[in-house]
């Protein structure tokens, strides 16, 4: 039999002073059987990273489907505006996402993060509309340790770092370029 994807809720208000963006979203994510906690919690925060008051960013089917990003906006024609990857993935998906897409956004993050971006940077430097960012690890542990099925996140962004709050503590997570 296989395992299901477990389902999680959150309310996610959203201050980021950076983009000058206010707003609560309300989303239903699935955490697919292999996928972590610590994973998951990258997804939402990105997600209230790149929130619109459109409602255009939408999560996708992720680890499930090979062809899709963890999230994207797409436009009225179903063209993708933007692709946005957590994790570390291989230099051949973000070379085929950025011949698909106006823009890709990785948040890199996990131990060997610094070592993968070493392995592809120039491997993506054709990309140009390629983004990267890296997370501490210790500071996605800390907001792994977040998660919860039923759960409201008030996410603050000021000067490239993220501050998140919830019922089972807070997280600050700075978000550093390297591309």
């Amino acid at each position: 039999m296989a395992l299901r994807a477990t389902i999680y809720k959150a309310d996610i208000n959203v201050a980021d002073n950076d983009r000058g963006y206010y707003g609560s979203h309300a989303v239903t994510v699935a955490r697919h059987p292999s996928e972590t906690e610590e994973r998951l919690m990258v997804r939402l925060m990105a997600f209230a990273l790149h929130a619109d008051a459109e409602d255009t960013l939408a999560f996708t089917r992720g680890l499930s489907e090979a062809d899709e990003p963890d999230l994207w906006r797409l436009d009225l024609t179903g063209a993708i505006q933007q692709w946005i990857e957590t994790g570390l993935p291989d230099d051949r998906r973000l070379m085929k996402a950025s011949g698909r897409a106006d823009e890709v956004v990785v948040y890199a993050y996990g131990r060997s993060a610094d070592i993968w971006w070493n392995g592809i940077k120039n491997k993506v430097s054709r990309a140009r509309n390629l983004k990267v960012f890296i997370l501490a690890p210790e500071a996605t542990q800390t907001l792994a340790a977040l998660a919860g099925r039923t759960m409201t996140l008030n996410i603050n962004v000021q000067d490239g770092t993220v501050w998140v709050s919830a019922d089972k503590g807070e997280a600050s997570v700075e978000i550093g370029i390297l591309r």
